[in-house]
């Protein structure tokens, strides 16, 4: 919030400038700090509306970030660390998500499954070791499968209808031990999109939806178990775009790549999905990832490691 107001974070007006340029209808913003009143995404929003679009809808809830479990999470034999909340988080709602819109948000329809209990997720696969659950049954009670949220966000398009986004910031599969706590999650996390489609949890809509969102999870590259992703990319409702960028191919040869990491581990990888559903008709799709050597292209670097991932629709 403070430096949203003071402007004079280079960050926050590199973020400002990519969504000047690219105007999107609608956009899902990650790693945005949740507040109980929403100010600070009114704060953003605001500002981006001097040089860019005007997003009179803002959707945002209290993520699993930061959202502190009260016991050890994550093993070590303590308490109250970033790693013990729901979601790694230092404080309660940090790296959250939002969503901006110039159309009308349906509020009272939004579904919100960030509370749903990883051992109550079909076929879960919780941590093990060779002394049980990992770190512990009273920890598995309580663990959420969300590391930040998993929402469905109907949105009233012209010309399109009722839309309704299916959007989630899954775990990095990495940054744990041989339980593969953090790869096991970010499967789940993934997979809960096929259950959600299948009916699982309640009434899903057949058509008119697009899933988006950092999966921290690459179909062929990088850490991870591979076959979420990849099911999840062949599901028979779903249609990927395949996006691709100039910027990306002069950092990596791979045109597909979405973030840009230090190289050699992980390197450049495409994690970043905007998914429509099969009835929609795809127009246009890309990454916004200029040529690094140019203003534009360090500007995006500046905005976020992950590139702006966009898709245009229509019936």
């Amino acid at each position: 919030m403070r430096d949203i107001l003071r402007g004079e974070n280079a960050d926050i007006a590199a973020v400002v400038s990519v969504l000047t340029e690219t105007a999107p209808d609608i956009v899902v913003l990650q790693g945005f700090d949740y507040d109980l009143t929403g100010a600070a995404l009114n704060a953003f929003a605001d500002r981006l509306a001097v040089t860019g679009p005007a997003y009179p809808w803002r959707f945002a809830a209290r993520p699993n970030t930061g959202y502190q479990s009260g016991i050890d999470l994550d093993g070590d034999g303590r308490a109250g660390d970033p790693r013990d909340a729901q979601g790694y988080g230092r404080f309660s709602g940090q790296g959250g998500m939002a969503v901006l819109s110039r159309f009308e948000i349906i509020d009272a329809d939004v579904q919100s499954f960030t509370d749903l209990l990883w051992r109550d997720f079909p076929g879960a696969l919780l941590p093990e070791t060779d002394d049980g659950p990992f770190p512990s049954p009273e920890a598995q009670a309580i663990q959420r499968l969300s590391t930040t949220a998993h929402w469905v966000v109907p949105v009233e398009v012209p010309g399109l209808g009722r839309l309704s986004l299916l959007t989630f910031h899954a775990s990095p599969p990495v940054f744990d031990g041989p339980e593969d706590r953090n790869g096991r999650r970010n499967h789940d996390e993934i997979v809960f999109w096929q259950y959600y489609l299948d009916g699982t949890f309640g009434p899903a809509p057949a058509q008119n939806f697009v899933l988006l969102g950092d999966t921290n999870q690459d179909p062929q590259d990088g850490e991870g178990r591979k076959e979420a992703i990849r099911g999840l990319l062949n599901n028979p409702l779903l249609q990927d775009p395949a996006p691709r960028s100039t910027g990306s191919v002069v950092v990596s040869d791979d045109p597909f790549d979405t973030a840009d990491w230090e190289d050699p581990v992980p390197g450049n990888l495409r994690v970043d999905y905007v998914l429509p559903s099969r009835d929609l008709t795809v127009t246009g799709s890309g990454v916004w990832w200029p040529d690094p050597a140019s203003e534009a292209g360090r500007t995006a670097a500046m905005a976020s490691r992950h590139r702006l991932v966009w898709v245009d629709i229509a019936r």
